[in-house]
């Protein structure tokens, strides 16, 4: 799964396009929402950002979370220097995976709840589920939304449904 946050509609294609060239075909695409529970990435983002999650139909080995974080810090980075934007990182990727019982996210940045995966990377259990998502006291504020949650459900039972069928 890729979470993408893009400073405008146009840097939104042109990271879905990027995370699709690299990864592949997408098997689930979330609806494009409104970015307004933090100010964090405003400096750098912009003023109206968006959030839309891909997410994928080959299923990764968790351990190359780490790998993956590279490539997408490589993408942002080909992007803010070909996107014509006024901020100066205006896609912003996020990749991490759903398992039944969590939602892992990888970092660049290493804090006291996040375990260390390798090549400078980090990860944290960002959800668990339970019966339902339950946010942990780190989680961030977006990943509280019931819509996402009703997003990472969907994620979640195709998952199962693809564990199944490799038995």
């Amino acid at each position: 799964m890729i979470g993408i946050l893009a400073a405008d509609e146009q840097c939104l294609q042109a990271g879905r396009d990027a995370v699709l060239a690299e990864f592949g075909e997408a098997d689930m695409v979330s609806d494009v929402w409104q970015f307004r529970e933090t100010d964090y990435y405003r400096h750098e983002t912009g003023e109206h950002i968006l959030r839309q999650f891909v997410t994928f139909g080959r299923l990764i080995d968790p351990g190359e979370l780490a790998a993956t974080k590279h490539k997408t810090n490589a993408i942002e980075q080909r992007l803010a220097g070909t996107l014509a934007a006024d901020v100066s990182r205006p896609v912003n990727l996020d990749p991490g995976y759903i398992e039944p019982s969590k939602l892992v996210l990888a970092s660049t940045k290493n804090f006291s709840h996040r375990i260390y995966v390798g090549s400078r990377m980090w990860a944290e259990v960002t959800l668990i589920y339970s019966n339902g998502w339950t946010p942990l006291p780190w989680t961030y504020p977006d990943y509280r939304l019931s819509r996402y949650h009703e997003f990472f459900d969907v994620v979640r039972q195709r998952l199962v449904a693809q564990l199944r069928q490799a038995m």
